[in-house]
Formats: structure tokens, sequence, C-alpha cells
């Protein structure tokens, strides 16, 4: 890769990545710089309700109301992701920046701070998302990867992050892209079904 800020873009898992924390993903990378990239996996909800692991957030989450397992780095830390409701940016929410070298973020999606009063923060907010853990990559490592064939890197948008239906979003993203990715969709997920 050539050093191009990824910040809002998704990275979609190609299907010959076998690794089983990566298989079949949708990764956000929510910060992306000269030391690295940060992303969330936005399509492995838990079981867990928010609720039961952040009982003043549980009201707020966005359906299904779950812990989303975003990555085996850190699964003992949350990190949530956010859109506010009005015109007016909340406390305790921090806009994903938009590359200057690139499309920009989803619009209106952000970081929450989970330290902020959710009472405050919470109404504030037209949707809500926590995720255990994260996917973190050392200097020249995603970059190495994508070069590898591992990752599509593609447009998100603030749907995929939020969606109601997490289980289906690796083909609706590919599908979307028209052309060889919309057959890439259709690869059963065991290749010996092929």
């Amino acid at each position: 890769m050539d050093g191009t800020d990824l910040t809002g873009r998704l990275l979609v898992a190609a299907p010959a990545l076998e690794d089983p924390h990566f298989r079949r993903t949708v990764v956000l990378v929510v910060d992306d710089d000269a030391e690295g990239a940060l992303g969330v996996v936005v399509n492995r909800p838990s079981r867990l309700p928010v609720a039961e692991v952040l009982a003043d957030w549980g009201g707020f989450a966005s359906d299904p109301p779950v812990m989303f397992a975003g990555g085996p780095v850190g699964e003992g830390a949350g990190l949530a992701l956010g859109v506010p409701g009005g015109a007016e940016e909340p406390l305790g929410w921090r806009p994903l920046e938009s590359p200057a070298d690139g499309p920009p973020a989803p619009e209106g999606l952000g970081v929450i701070d989970l330290d902020a009063p959710p009472q405050i923060l919470g109404g504030a907010l037209g949707r809500f998302r926590v995720f255990a853990g994260y996917a973190g990559w050392s200097e020249g490592q995603l970059g190495a990867e994508i070069e590898e064939g591992a990752w599509y890197v593609l447009p998100a948008l603030a749907e995929d992050v939020f969606s109601a239906d997490p289980g289906t979003l690796w083909a609706r993203v590919l599908r979307r892209q028209g052309g060889d990715l919309a057959l890439v969709a259709t690869l059963p997920d065991d290749p010996e079904l092929n």
C-alpha cells in the first residue's frame, strides 16, 4: 500500500484470508497513521447484551443491542462508535478524521467516550454500538496484508457499522461494489461446497 490514510474505510476480508479472527470479516478503520492502524470488526455480534457490561449505556445500543467482538486485541476494553441524533455534536463524541488523501469517513460517524455521562451523551445519539477489543496493525503491516490480497479496501457507510443484520454484511458490502467483487460475494463459506 502507498501510505494512504485508510481512516473511515472498510477492510473486507478476501476469501483467501483464513485467520479465524478475520475470516469473512468487515473491519472499519478507526485510525490510521505512520505508527499503524486500528479498526473494529463490525459484523461479529456476541450474545452478551450491552446492558450486562455497561448498564448505563444499554438502553442506547442500536439493534441488535449486544456487544460486538471488535477484534483480537484488548478484548477486555471497549470502544464505542456512534452517530449524533441531532445537528449538534454531543460532548464525548469525536468524529472520525477524514483523510486528506482519500474519500471522507462516513458522515456523522464518531468515537464515543464511554467515560462520558450516558444520560447526557446517550440521549443525543441516533445510533450507538460497543465493541469489545479491536484489530491492530503495526507500521507497514496492514499495507503488506493488502498488497498480499488479504483485504479489499472499500468505501464505508455508517449503515455498515450499525447493521441490524451483521451476519450478512460481508456479502452485502461486496455485492454493492458490482463487478468481480459482487461475484466474490456469492462464494460459499466452505470452499469445498464450490
